[in-house]
Formats: C-alpha cells, sequence, structure tokens
C-alpha cells in the first residue's frame, strides 16, 4: 500500500474519531438535580467511614446489613440517628460526631428520593434499559 494512501486513511480515521467523541461529549445528560452539600458530605462520610462493606445501597454493597436506600422513608431520620448514635449487636457504635451523623442522615435521605433498592420491581425494557 503507498504511503499516501495509509496516511490519508489514518488522518480520516483519527478525525472521525475525534468528531464522533466531540459529539458524544457535548451531548451528555445534565444533572437536573440541585447540589446537595450536606448529601455530598455524607457520601464522603460512607466512604470514610466503609458504611458499603456491610451495607448496600441501590442494590450494590456489602450483604451483612440491610440494604439502606429507602431506609429514610421507611424509618425516618430520628431512627437512622439513634441507630447511629448507639449502634446495635450487629453494627458497632463509631462513636460518630452530630455532624457527621447529620450529614450521613442528609446522604440516605438524598438517595432514598432518587430510586427503590429492590432489582426484582424494575421493569425490563427491551432494550436492557430499566424502568422502576
Amino acid at each position: 500500500m503507498r504511503p499516501i494512501i495509509k496516511t490519508i486513511i489514518i488522518t480520516t480515521g483519527v478525525s472521525l474519531f475525534l468528531i464522533y467523541s466531540g459529539y458524544l461529549y457535548s451531548h451528555l445528560p445534565r444533572g437536573e438535580k440541585p447540589l446537595n452539600t450536606l448529601a455530598d458530605q455524607g457520601k464522603m462520610n460512607w466512604q470514610k467511614y466503609n458504611c458499603g462493606a456491610c451495607h448496600q445501597v441501590y442494590g450494590l454493597g456489602g450483604y451483612l446489613g440491610p440494604d439502606l436506600t429507602n431506609t429514610y422513608s421507611k424509618k425516618g431520620a430520628d431512627f437512622i440517628t439513634a441507630l447511629l448514635k448507639g449502634g446495635t449487636p450487629v453494627m458497632p457504635n463509631f462513636h460518630l460526631d452530630d455532624s457527621t451523623i447529620h450529614t450521613l442522615v442528609s446522604y440516605l435521605k438524598d438517595i432514598d428520593a432518587t430510586g427503590k433498592s429492590d432489582p426484582r420491581t424494575y421493569t425490563i425494557n427491551s432494550d436492557g434499559s430499566i424502568q422502576q
């Protein structure tokens, strides 16, 4: 193959790749939800204290503790706060300060509002996407 033809093919391929990548990145979905800095701090505390090792969120995480995706709507902030302050026979008391507990409760409230955790209730569409 002649060098000029190779160069044209490579240049065309790279150009098409860059154009398509630019198109994809310019059409990313936009977040409709305003930022919740308290919930974001709670997510960071969730990771800092490795809560996902025992608990699940949206069906992902550990299996020792329950899935906490919809705990806020089922149990409420007072229940979650009391549990975090005192622990249980299975979940130790991590001696968290009130500020940390408040951020974790805000995080659980935020994820509770975004969906349901039980995948058995999802409707699977023909294209593989799901509806809650």
